[in-house]
């Protein structure tokens, strides 16, 4: 849900993106939007959290990332966009899901989670960033 969050804060600060997302100009989806990738920072830190590549994961991130790609991409690439960001997206969940594994082992769920976040959150915030910069 980071990609949703980020692009909704972007809007909240109204900021543009370069694809259009209709539904993120309504309050309601930008304020839902920035719940679900709370939500989602402080579920991920429960111990009876599921692995980020059960189906409905995967289903949950190939949706955020093709919309967030969508609206990220330059306009008329909209599809190219998303199916860059949804090709990124699957393999990343394995990756990272070995690599909080790993940590997890040395450190624990809670401060392996709490690290994962922040570098996800700043990388998250530094593409939507650059994406919509200069745009109002």
């Amino acid at each position: 849900m980071t990609p949703m969050a980020a692009i909704a804060g972007a809007r909240l600060a109204h900021r543009d993106t370069p694809g259009r997302l209709v539904l993120l100009d309504h309050p309601l989806f930008k304020f839902g939007g920035l719940a679900m990738g709370v939500g989602e920072l402080f579920g991920d830190k429960m111990k009876s959290a599921p692995d980020r590549t059960v189906l409905l994961g995967l289903l949950a991130r190939v949706m955020s990332a093709g919309i967030a790609g969508s609206a990220l991409a330059p306009r008329g690439r909209e599809k190219l966009g998303a199916g860059l960001a949804v090709a990124t997206a699957v393999p990343m969940a394995y990756l990272t899901l070995s690599g909080r594994k790993k940590a997890m082992a040395e450190i624990g769920q809670t401060k392996s989670g709490l690290i994962e976040d922040a570098l996800i959150v700043a990388a998250g915030a530094a593409v939507v960033a650059w994406a919509v910069r200069g745009r109002r």
